[in-house]
């Protein structure tokens, strides 16, 4: 059920916005018959007030919490940034913590950061139980978003935004077996892990949708990773000629295997990656890749916290947003 806004009491009450939120200021300029018409309002539709983010915001201390699962991958440093830079405009403080995928130093930080008194939380959660922090979160009855990665079963109170990971793996596979291949791999991402097995799943429709057999690598999300696994996919799939990897850094690592092997990369073998970090466009060859807008998302979420916080407008329980493929270097037929 949506909670009722600050706009659903300026509707009941007949009055603007503006009136409402001088009455939950306790303004003197509103007449005491319209505040007593605002408050019956506010009763009969169930409004909460949220005093205490209100009281930060008008103190210029207003604190949003950002914890992220693993800030050492380019992906989730240029989406804190993005978050980081769009709430600053609008005159929050962000408070950020890297977990290094560890729940327990997840709790510590998301203790810490409820204890400092965060307005609201943005979480990508680290791999795990993470029950505890969401309790924690729960008890201190502030809004908390999921981004990126989700914890299961939650997003009645915690809403989950992320891009659309399996249209993105559709349209990379899609367009590998329009270019020619046949023979395609699957290459990165921890087996089991929700973010896997969504980019992974729109590989595997198109594949089976053609009748084409699968050959799924799973493993870190890494250079050294991606490395490793283009050597033994090398020499155990001789024809296989192309690969949609879990993420650019995966993908550079199968890029370098490439030039080992004296294979060219775009020609005899094709890759794509995912994500589109700033690297992919600077790389050589420069990658083709999953585009996943992390800017741009940045600042939706930006905006959509605070409008949950500031108006009481809460999410969607799920959100997707687009990705597109970007072609460069490392496929045949790129602009």
């Amino acid at each position: 059920m949506r909670r009722p806004t600050i706009i659903d009491v300026a509707d009941k009450a007949g009055v603007s916005k503006s009136t409402v939120s001088l009455v939950l200021q306790g303004s003197a300029q509103v007449k005491p018959e319209t505040r007593q018409l605002v408050h019956a309002a506010m009763k009969e539709i169930g409004y909460v007030y949220n005093r205490s983010a209100a009281n930060l915001r008008s103190s210029g201390t207003a604190l949003i919490g950002l914890v992220i699962n693993d800030l050492t991958n380019p992906f989730f440093t240029e989406f804190a940034t993005s978050l980081q830079m769009a709430l600053g405009s609008r005159g929050y403080a962000v408070v950020v913590a890297n977990t290094n995928e560890d729940p327990e130093i997840q709790d510590q930080v998301v203790a810490a950061m409820l204890e400092h008194g965060v307005s609201a939380l943005i979480l990508s959660p680290a791999y795990g139980d993470v029950s505890s922090t969401l309790a924690a979160v729960e008890r201190a009855g502030i809004p908390m978003m999921q981004v990126l990665r989700r914890a299961d079963g939650c997003t009645a109170k915690f809403p989950f935004f992320a891009p659309d990971y399996e249209d993105g793996g559709r349209a990379a596979t899609q367009f590998l077996l329009d270019s020619g291949a046949r023979e395609i791999a699957f290459v990165g991402g921890l087996e089991g892990r929700q973010v896997t097995e969504e980019r992974v799943s729109g590989y595997l429709k198109i594949m089976h949708s053609k009748g084409l057999k699968p050959i799924v690598k799973t493993g870190k999300s890494s250079r050294a990773f991606g490395h490793a696994a283009a050597a033994d996919l090398f020499r155990e799939h001789p024809d296989c000629n192309a690969a949609l990897c879990f993420n650019d850094l995966v993908a550079f690592g199968m890029i370098n295997a490439c030039h080992e092997a004296n294979l060219k990369v775009g020609q005899d073998f094709q890759i794509i990656g995912f994500d589109d970090i700033k690297e992919a466009s600077e790389c050589w060859p420069t990658l083709s890749t999953v585009h996943c807008g992390v800017e741009e998302f940045g600042e939706q979420i930006a905006d959509t916290i605070l409008g949950w916080l500031q108006e009481g407008t809460v999410p969607s329980e799920t959100k997707r947003t687009p990705v597109r493929l970007v072609l460069r270097q490392t496929t045949k037929n790129a602009d």
